[in-house]
């Protein structure tokens, strides 16, 4: 039989990176074995698992690309199923009733008691443990309602599945879950435990370290392919130095054996990175369409601009699309707005009103203005004051963009114009002198 792997999250509003990782896993593991990718809601809690929560599930699959092979599985649909299976295993003396709390009488499932209970992780390795540190336990509760363990096995058989990949918060739950299979004289499948996602501390991540659901990301600007590439490689290597893939490479190299078994660090300035990877990779009519649609709700003219000439320069310093409009405003209009730390740190120091202006002439003064000859004229300012070119390059930037950073200056000044340029040093000169900036 081919692989048969499932993803089964229990939807309680929003979609923790910890859940969807193992859905990736999941998933890239039935594509690379050219088996088949499961869906299976473990709608249970009907406090929690409301039809809001499972939209929100399925919108998350489907905004990564996780699409599922075959009809989703709704659990609280196969009680009647569940508690055949608990019946059968009381009427062979597999299971047995008790009361439990002062309540009804509970369904406790018999574990071994002689010998040691193992099985192999193909993360993990053997994982042992005795059989007499092992304890019965519920698998129909008091009010006639399934417990996850059963559920868990009895859907796992119905749906054959052949490889379980989970988180390793399962790790001791497996003992108990390769009994049930065994008792119900069921293939049992072979288990995966991935690495818990901690934070720089250590600590399993949560969202008091920043953003822990799917949702979030999202919002934040984030795009699908980048968050899909970086929660892969949380837990898993290529084996190589390559981070960055496409979905058809990362198919192509998928294998468990490959999973790290050490809990895996979240490190959020890799995803900035990643996703500025990833919209540097774009398509430029990809990248244009979105960069146009911002700059024009941003209320930015774009007439007269050299709009290619921008996003050349743009498209590979953006980390997030909603940071183009700020990024880059000082293209569109003259009403740019001014970094205050830049203002304090290259603007405010004795002469720099001075030495804008010496550049505003120096530069209207050029038969070419380019990068070349903008580069050319203060590298020889520089010079002759005795500072070199860094000293000219941040005032001048500050002046002409409001910004500390961004594309390559000379670049920059080029797109610009020197009209545009010149007048920019000269007004920002003229404010400082004046105290009004």
């Amino acid at each position: 039989m081919s692989a048969r792997v499932r993803f089964a999250p229990s939807p309680t509003g929003n979609v923790h990176i910890g859940n969807i990782r193992a859905a990736i896993f999941n998933w890239l593991f039935a594509r690379h074995e050219g088996g088949t990718f499961l869906l299976r809601v473990e709608d249970t809690d009907r406090e929690r698992s409301t039809p809001e929560a499972i939209e929100t599930l399925l919108a998350c699959m489907d905004w990564l690309g996780l699409n599922y092979d075959e009809p989703a599985v709704y659990q609280s649909r196969q009680t009647a199923r569940h508690l055949a299976v608990a019946e059968d295993l009381l009427a062979r003396g597999l299971a047995y009733r008790e009361a439990k709390g002062g309540g009804g009488e509970c369904v406790i499932f018999r574990m071994p008691k002689e010998g040691r209970l193992e099985y192999t992780d193909l993360v993990k390795g053997v994982i042992k443990k005795k059989a007499e540190d092992t304890q019965d336990f519920v698998i129909v509760r008091s009010d006639g309602s399934p417990v996850f363990h059963l559920a868990n096995v009895v859907d796992d058989v119905d749906m054959a599945i052949t490889h379980v990949i989970r988180g390793d918060d399962h790790v001791e739950n497996t003992f108990k879950h390769i009994e049930l299979f065994k008792a119900m004289g069921a293939p049992i499948p072979h288990y995966a435990h991935l690495p818990m996602i901690v934070n720089n501390q250590g600590k399993p991540y949560s969202k008091r370290d920043g953003a822990a659901f799917v949702g979030e990301f999202k919002e934040q600007g984030y795009l699908p392919d980048a968050l899909f590439n970086f929660l892969l490689l949380l837990g898993w290597a290529t084996g190589d130095d390559r981070e960055v893939l496409t979905r058809e490479e990362m198919t192509g190299l998928f294998t468990l054996d490959r999973c790290k078994s050490s809990a895996a660090r979240f490190d959020a300035k890799k995803l900035v990175w990643m996703n500025g990877e990833y919209i540097r990779r774009q398509p430029r009519a990809v990248y244009e369409a979105e960069f146009v649609s911002r700059v024009t709700a941003a209320g930015l003219p774009t007439g007269g601009v050299d709009l290619a000439g921008v996003m050349e320069q743009m498209q590979v310093r953006t980390k997030f699309y909603s940071e183009i409009p700020a990024s880059c405003a000082y293209f569109f209009t003259d009403d740019y707005a001014f970094d205050e730390k830049g203002v304090e740190k290259r603007l405010k120091a004795d002469g720099v009103p001075a030495l804008l202006e010496a550049v505003a002439d120096a530069y209207a003064a050029l038969p070419v203005f380019d990068a070349q000859t903008s580069h050319d004229v203060l590298a020889a300012m520089g010079e002759a004051r005795g500072t070199g070119l860094g000293s000219m390059v941040h005032p001048v930037r500050v002046a002409a963009s409001g910004l500390t950073e961004g594309p390559g200056l000379f670049e920059m000044l080029t797109l610009l114009g020197r009209d545009r340029v010149c007048k920019r040093l000269r007004a920002v000169a003229q404010r400082l002198r004046n105290g009004a900036l």
